[in-house]
């Protein structure tokens, strides 16, 4: 998923480059593209004396001030052994009852030690905890800021603790390790929380709202670091919790927290697989902008093309295309002609279409954009759109012009970035099935070679997503000339590249669910059970609901029955029934499909009525809405003439065997059978 607008930190796959975020000391810097117009961070206004602070009498001969702030030109100050002393008689005058304003005076010149250890030694001091000064420095910044809200200086507090925050994330962005930054981050938030629960109103002087924006600024930056560490699932509550916080209707600070909350939300879930929550999330951070900014700000088109590829990912086209084309208006009005803003909303918008079969309309929003990328010089960006071009001529079947466009591409992808890129590979792919589809076997097998050699000997720099993309692609082709071992090598060696990336739960299950369907062409039927229960496995626990979802129940039903799992078959038919039900309706093919497998089922379990009633809704929705042409009608015409004719004679209905109704000499189903009868039986895949 391309990079999404305006968040205060967003997700970090585990094998991502670390988080480059700073926090200025005063002001947090606003990151690029931006959709709102501030971020949520303090002001320098928080520093200044509240009015209870203010109102004290200075003791006699000392002003309050002089008594606070230490001598901070001390040169003892520079011994890297007086921080963790100082720290240490801080923690134990508070311990001790001594009193918070000695603690203050402690904390204060352990802290301006440990700065100057920083700045002076980069390598960690012997003998100091892990990370050296820099892991001090933030102990002493959180025992400062405790003491600040122990004597009730809420507003002095802040500040410590936005430090701290900056050493969490600059602890990512160097390297240093994002445990140690967790570490940072958690008690800042803790810190925070306390300010927040200790100060109700906003601080006089602070930023609108108080230490209540900077609570949800830590929380996103808790989050960004566990999902930097691979753990989304503990980095939901943290963001949960941060969308609460903030009140949209307090002003644009307040609306950017929330914005970014529900954004960095959506992500997280997305990479767990939960498209139905991430996508409900971006709806609710798009609302938000909107209100604040209005529907035509630029920045509001940036967030509608995000949600656009989002519902393209969920395979909702309808509301894709109605963003995407909101998103092109509002480019279209602030931008220049031709702009590459503009181009980029084409490109999108032709991948919906192409997904709705609207070839033609893919066709001239690609032009458009090439057309864009052209004017800006962007020779790369016009050879991918001429593979996507290459693509729909294929579609179209156009194959020549097709193969003009990618071998355009070629030329081009071979000479700017080498002849082993993994862009290249890709090309030879898309030959590969071209050569395929028009009946050039030798050539298309050649292509694939020439694609393997790429993807078996990556050059540094290829993602595994785009070698797992490749070797699946090529897979089919191998399936598809009837070679599923070499189909099943590819899957499997894909698989084990994306089975330790976060956020791929959803396509391991695709290619799980490709295997078992291979598995049970080859006669595998244990295999095949196993692949489509994985796939099931990560797909409920993605909360998947999609038609999908219910043709992969319907092939492990159908593998069940051949191992003669007859009462599994029969539920994950009925599961596969309700969902097809919702998501396609009952005139689908694959609707239909399921339902001739359940009637076969039933039959099979000896619930003979049950059959005879879905035969007879099967029958009727071919009469009525689809018509009698289909060669399946009089088949299933036959056999629930069969069913009434058995159940009219006894009603001491015997189950019959499974081993009888199996036809044995039944040959193994190839992919393009799909939607053939099982002979004996009835059932379809």
């Amino acid at each position: 998923m391309p990079t999404m607008p305006g968040l205060v930190s967003v997700k970090t796959p585990a094998n991502a480059p670390p988080l480059r975020v700073s926090v200025p000391d005063t002001q947090q810097q606003q990151p690029p593209r931006t959709p709102m117009k501030k971020t949520p961070s303090s002001t320098p206004s928080r520093s200044k004396p509240s009015p209870g602070r203010s109102a004290k009498k200075d003791s006699p001969g000392v002003s309050s001030s002089a008594a606070a702030v230490p001598d901070v030109d001390d040169p003892s100050l520079d011994n890297p052994d007086l921080g963790p002393f100082l720290l240490k008689l801080a923690r134990d005058a508070i311990a001790s009852g001594e009193g918070p304003n000695k603690a203050l005076d402690y904390a204060i010149r352990a802290t301006k030690s440990f700065e100057r250890c920083c700045a002076a030694a980069a390598p960690p001091v012997p003998g100091g905890s892990d990370g050296g000064p820099v892991l001090d420095l933030a102990m002493s910044l959180h025992v400062l800021a405790a003491i600040y809200c122990s004597l009730g200086r809420f507003d002095e507090a802040v500040p410590p603790l936005e430090r701290a925050i900056k050493l969490a994330r600059d602890a990512i962005a160097s390297g240093e390790g994002p445990n140690k930054a967790l570490d940072y981050a958690i008690r800042a938030t803790k810190s925070f929380e306390r300010c927040c629960a200790a100060a109700a109103p906003p601080v006089p002087g602070g930023s609108d709202g108080g230490p209540v924006l900077d609570l949800a600024m830590s929380l996103h930056v808790l989050a960004a670091i566990y999902c930097s560490l691979g753990r989304f699932d503990e980095a939901v509550p943290p963001l949960e919790r941060a969308i609460k916080v903030p009140d949209p209707a307090r002003g644009p600070d307040h609306s950017l927290a929330a914005f970014s909350g529900h954004m960095q939300l959506g992500d997280t879930l997305s990479m767990l697989g939960q498209i139905d929550r991430s996508i409900a999330c971006y709806e609710e951070g798009l609302k938000i902008q909107i209100q604040t900014l209005g529907e035509t700000d630029p920045r509001v088109g940036e967030t509608c093309r995000y949600l656009a590829e989002a519902y393209v990912q969920a395979m909702q086209f309808n509301k894709a295309e109605e963003l995407c084309k909101k998103t092109l208006e509002i480019h279209r009005a602030h931008s220049e002609p031709a702009s590459l803003e503009e181009a980029a909303d084409r490109r999108l918008m032709a991948i919906i279409c192409e997904a709705k079969g609207d070839y033609e309309n893919a066709l001239e929003h690609l032009v458009l954009a090439s057309m864009a990328m052209i004017a800006s010089g962007q020779e790369s960006e016009v050879a991918s759109i001429d593979v996507s071009i290459g693509n729909i001529y294929m579609s179209l079947c156009r194959f020549d012009e097709a193969v003009f466009s990618y071998q355009k591409a070629l030329t081009v992808f071979k000479s700017s970035k080498g002849e082993t890129h993994p862009t290249v590979a890709s090309v030879f792919v898309r030959l590969a099935e071209l050569y395929h589809r028009t009946g050039k076997l030798r050539e298309s097998k050649s292509y694939c070679e020439n694609a393997l050699r790429i993807y078996n000997k990556p050059v540094p720099g290829t993602t595994v997503e785009e070698i797992a993309g490749g070797l699946t692609e090529i897979s089919a082709i191998y399936e598809s000339v009837d070679e599923p071992e070499e189909a099943l090598k590819l899957l499997q060696k894909s698989m084990k590249l994306l089975e330790d990336k976060p956020g791929q739960q959803s396509a391991i299950a695709g290619l799980e669910a490709r295997m078992g369907v291979m598995y049970y062409t080859l006669g595998r039927y244990e295999d095949a059970r196993n692949a489509f229960e994985s796939a099931v496995t990560k797909l409920r626990a993605a909360g998947e609901k999609s038609a999908f979802f219910g043709v992969v129940l319907n092939q492990m039903g159908l593998a069940c029955v051949q191992l003669f799992k007859i009462d599994e078959a029969g539920e994950l038919f009925e599961e596969a029934r309700g969902i097809l039900e919702q998501e396609r309706g009952p005139c689908d093919q694959d609707t239909l499909g399921v339902y001739s497998n359940l009637a076969a089922t039933y039959d099979a379990m000896g619930r003979i009525e049950d059959a005879i009633e879905i035969l007879e809704q099967v029958l009727k929705l071919r009469e009525e809405k689809l018509g009698t042409a289909n060669p399946d009608f009089e088949d299933e015409k036959k056999r629930l003439a069969e069913l009434l004719k058995e159940a009219g004679r006894s009603r001491n209905y015997k189950a019959k065997s499974l081993q009888n109704l199996i036809d044995p000499n039944a040959r193994p189903l190839k992919k393009e059978a799909s939607g053939k009868k099982w002979p004996g039986l009835g059932f379809k895949f």
